[in-house]
């Protein structure tokens, strides 16, 4: 059986997040969970890391690659990643999950797809995450 390499890495800068969001691990980890879920990943571990004074990070790793984030509560920014290889799990389907329950003012996406050669910009989706 021949593997293909194809995938899409979804890259979201979040802002205008509320503070008590972005500063919970345990809740970011939750929505990290159900956003995998939203796109039918398989979820084979998931760490979190709770800063002081603030902050935090939350890693899923999938067995399709990855989703994470890490914040910055005092700036209302989160940094969002989603990738996933192969055609059948859409990364792009956890970023929405994700950016309808955090709520941010402003998003700026990137969507690559990878695996094919060149690295490739894919076309925005203007009912999606604003991609510039």
């Amino acid at each position: 059986m021949e593997y293909s390499t194809f995938g899409r890495h979804v890259a979201v800068d979040a802002w205008g997040i509320d503070y008590e969001v972005l500063n919970n691990a345990g809740l970011l980890e939750a929505h990290l969970v159900e956003a995998a879920e939203a796109c039918g990943a398989t979820i084979l571990s998931i760490q979190s890391r709770q800063f002081e004074p603030q902050g935090a990070t939350v890693l899923v790793m999938l067995s399709e690659s990855h989703l994470s984030i890490h914040t910055y509560p005092e700036r209302g920014f989160a940094a969002i990643d989603c990738y996933t290889c192969g055609e059948f799990v859409d990364p792009q389907l956890a970023i929405d999950y994700l950016v309808s329950v955090l709520n941010p003012e402003k998003t700026y996406a990137k969507k690559l797809i990878r695996g094919v050669g060149e690295l490739e910009v894919a076309e925005a989706d203007s009912n999606r995450a604003e991609f510039v």
